[in-house]
């Protein structure tokens, strides 16, 4: 039976590397040090906002229905997920056209992120981030 290779260690929440790879057709066996790679480090449920973000062809509303979350949620989780991946571009934000955030945008993300909070779905660390990079 095939297992999903785990990308953190259980213990200490490194990050592991896998060491062995083997041919199931000819048994051939490399040795070394190889990473998960951008995708095999998201989490159960990254991978499943990706694979609805795929379902839905990108389009933000139709996450909304499927995930049944607010829209600024679907917002706060691909921000999240694109950071996850290490393709956020740290001089991009979510600014109007005058460079100027608009304070209901910023009020609602932080009800958003404190909800996401509440719900365990990011951790406190990945929160402050979140917000953190709204400021700058």
């Amino acid at each position: 039976m095939t297992r999903d290779v785990i990308s953190t260690c259980p213990v200490c929440s490194s990050e592991l590397s896998i060491t062995r790879l083997q041919c199931r057709g000819c048994g051939t066996a490399i040795e070394g040090e190889f990473g998960v790679g951008r995708f095999g480090r998201l989490n159960r449920e990254q991978l499943a906002l990706l694979e609805s973000f795929l379902r839905a062809r990108g389009n933000a509303k139709e996450l909304e229905r499927e995930l049944k979350v607010s829209y600024p949620t679907v917002r706060a989780r691909i921000e999240a997920l694109v950071r996850a991946l290490g393709l956020a571009d740290e001089s991009a934000t979510a600014d109007d056209e005058d460079g100027a955030d608009r304070p209901s945008d910023l009020a609602e993300l932080r009800r958003t992120v404190l909800e996401r909070l509440a719900r365990r779905e990011i951790s406190a660390e990945e929160a402050a981030a979140i917000l953190r990079a709204r400021k700058e």
